[in-house]
C-alpha cells in the first residue's frame, strides 16, 4: 500500500509539473488600445467628472502606469510604438506625416506585428494607421497584419470618413485589407471599429495567440459624437468640452464591448490589455490635461505623459500603481518579451518584469524628442534623466496650463512663431525636477547649472545618433485622390 501511495504522488507531482509547463509556455493574447489625443484629465481615474467606467475598471483592476510617456504626436508616438525606435532614428521627428509627403516607417525595420508574428501570432489591426501609405509596401497588411480595417491618416471625419487636405474636396479615407470601404456612410467609426474588433475576437482560433492592435480614431477632431453620450454630461456649459467628453464616453463604451467579446470567446483571462494615449491632449480641440503643464505639440508633461494602463494575465499583486518609467519605444520589446520572445538593437527595454511585477529592470532615462527642424519654431527637444527633466529651445503650442473648459482658438503659424521667437531660442534651457514638481511650474535651472550641463552633454551624445527629419515641404501633386477615383490611395510614391 506504502508502495502504490509513493506511486500515486509521484503520479500527482508529474501531472502538476506538466500542468506548470504548459501554462508557463502559454503565449498571452494581446489587445493593445491607443486612443487618439486623449488628455491625462480625460479618464476618470484621474478625473472623476469624466464617465469612463469601462476604462477606470480595467485600470484599477489592473496596473496604472504613471510615468508612461509617448511623443507630442500622433506618427512619432505610432512609429515608436511599432518600432521600438526613437523617431529622431526613423527620421518621423518632426511634426506627423501628411497625407500628400512620400513618406512611411521606414521599410528596412521589423515592426510589432512581424515580431509577434515570427512568434506564431496571429495580427489585427483595427483603426487609424497615420505611418505612412504612398505605397502599398508601406500599409499594414505589408508589415505584419493578417487583415486591416481602418484609415490611413491622420484624421477624418467620424460619420463620412473624408479628409480633406490642401487639394480641394472630401475624399475618402477607409480600408478592409486593401479595398476602399463605400458602405459605412453614416456609421460613427468608435463604433464601427468596436463592432469589427469584436468580430475578430469572436471568429479568433483560441488555440492560437492573438494580437489585435486597436488604434481608435477618438477623440480626435473633429468633434463629432451621437447626441446621447453628449447628454451624458448636463452641467459642462462649454459645447466642445460637452461634445468631446461625449465621445471619450462612447470610447469607453467602446472598450468595454470589446472586453465582453473577450469573454464571450473565453479568452479574457488569458488576454493582456495595454491602454496608452498617443499624445496630450489637444487643447483648442478641448482635450485637457490639467494639472499637467501644455497638451499636444509640447514637450512639456501635458503633451507627453500619457494616460495608461496595463490589465491582465501575468501582472502580480494586480490592482497598484506602478510609478517607474515608461516610453512609447518600450512597447515592443515588452510585448515581445511578455509573448515569451525577445528583441535586441532597439531603443526600447523590455520592462515586462518590473511592470508586471513590481521589480526587475527599470527605465533610467529617455529622450522626449529631439527635433533639429530648420524651421526653428517648430524644433524642440528635451530629456529625462532619473527626476531632472531639461528642456531645449521652443517647448511647443500651447505650454500654459488649462482648466478643462478653457477656450482657446487655434493658433495661426504666424502667430506660433511670433510666440515662439519672443519667448525662446535654440539656446534657452529650463531643468524641472518632475518627481518634486510634477506640474513643471518651478525652472531650476539656474539652481543647478552643473545638472543642466549634464543634461545637455547627454542630449548631445543622442544628437550625434540622429538622422534628418524626413519631412518633405512640398506637397507630392502625385498623391492628388482625383487620381484613384477620389480615394487616398497607395501607388504614387
Amino acid at each position: 500500500m506504502a508502495i502504490n501511495n509513493t506511486r500515486f504522488h509521484l503520479l500527482i507531482l508529474i501531472v502538476v509539473c506538466f500542468c506548470c509547463i504548459f501554462t508557463q509556455g502559454k503565449k498571452p493574447h494581446i489587445v493593445f488600445i491607443v486612443a487618439d489625443d486623449l488628455g491625462w484629465n480625460d479618464v476618470g481615474y484621474h478625473n472623476p467628472s469624466m464617465i469612463t467606467p469601462n476604462i477606470d475598471k480595467l485600470a484599477r483592476e489592473g496596473v496604472i502606469l504613471n510615468q508612461s510617456y509617448v511623443q507630442p504626436l500622433c506618427s512619432p508616438s505610432r512609429s515608436s510604438f511599432m518600432s521600438g525606435y526613437y523617431p529622431f532614428r526613423t527620421g518621423l521627428q518632426h511634426l506627423v506625416i501628411l497625407p500628400f509627403q512620400p513618406v512611411c516607417l521606414p521599410l528596412n525595420i521589423t515592426i510589432l506585428p512581424q515580431e509577434l508574428k515570427n512568434l506564431g501570432y496571429a495580427t489585427h489591426m483595427v483603426g487609424k494607421w497615420h505611418l505612412g501609405f504612398c505605397k502599398w509596401e508601406c500599409t499594414p497588411t505589408y508589415r505584419g497584419f493578417d487583415s486591416y480595417f481602418g484609415y490611413y491618416n491622420a484624421r477624418e471625419f467620424y460619420y463620412n470618413h473624408t479628409l480633406s487636405m490642401f487639394f480641394p474636396g472630401d475624399y475618402l479615407d477607409y480600408r478592409d485589407g486593401k479595398a476602399v470601404v463605400k458602405n459605412q456612410d453614416g456609421v460613427y467609426s468608435t463604433n464601427a471599429f468596436a463592432k469589427r474588433a469584436e468580430s475578430i475576437i469572436s471568429e479568433h482560433n483560441a488555440s492560437e495567440p492573438l494580437f489585435l492592435y486597436l488604434p481608435f480614431q477618438a477623440v480626435h477632431e473633429p468633434i463629432e459624437v451621437p447626441v446621447q453620450y453628449e447628454q451624458m454630461y448636463p452641467n459642462i456649459q462649454n459645447e466642445g468640452r460637452r461634445k468631446f467628453c461625449g465621445m471619450v464616453s462612447a470610447l469607453d463604451e467602446a472598450i468595454g464591448n470589446v472586453t465582453q467579446a473577450l469573454k464571450d470567446k473565453g479568452i479574457y483571462n488569458d488576454t493582456i490589455i495595454l491602454f496608452t494615449a498617443d499624445n496630450g491632449g489637444w487643447i483648442p480641440h478641448h482635450g485637457n490635461n490639467y494639472p499637467l503643464r501644455g497638451g499636444k505639440f509640447t514637450i512639456y508633461e501635458g503633451g507627453t505623459r500619457g494616460a495608461a494602463f496595463i490589465h491582465g494575465t501575468g501582472l502580480q499583486n494586480a490592482g497598484r500603481t506602478y510609478d517607474g518609467l515608461i516610453h512609447a519605444i518600450d512597447w515592443l520589446p515588452t510585448l515581445v518579451g511578455a509573448a515569451g520572445g525577445a528583441v535586441n538593437g532597439r531603443d526600447g527595454q523590455n520592462l515586462w518584469s518590473s511592470i508586471s511585477t513590481g521589480s526587475g529592470e527599470e527605465r533610467s532615462e529617455f529622450v522626449y524628442n529631439l527635433d533639429d527642424s530648420l524651421i526653428a519654431e517648430e524644433g524642440h527637444a528635451a530629456i529625462r534623466m532619473g527626476d531632472y527633466k531639461l528642456v531645449e529651445g521652443y517647448p511647443g503650442l500651447y505650454p500654459g496650463w488649462y482648466k478643462p473648459e478653457t477656450e482657446l482658438p487655434p493658433l495661426t503659424p504666424e502667430q506660433s512663431a511670433a510666440l515662439a521667437s519672443e519667448n525662446y531660442d535654440a539656446y534657452t534651457y529650463q531643468l524641472f525636477n518632475i518627481k518634486d514638481d510634477p506640474t513643471e511650474h518651478n525652472d531650476i535651472s539656474q539652481k543647478y547649472p552643473d545638472v543642466v550641463q549634464k543634461l545637455k552633454a547627454r542630449l548631445g551624445d543622442y544628437r550625434k545618433e540622429s538622422v534628418k527629419p524626413n519631412y518633405p515641404f512640398l506637397p507630392d501633386t502625385k498623391s492628388d485622390p482625383t487620381n484613384f477615383n477620389n480615394v487616398w490611395s497607395p501607388g504614387w510614391c
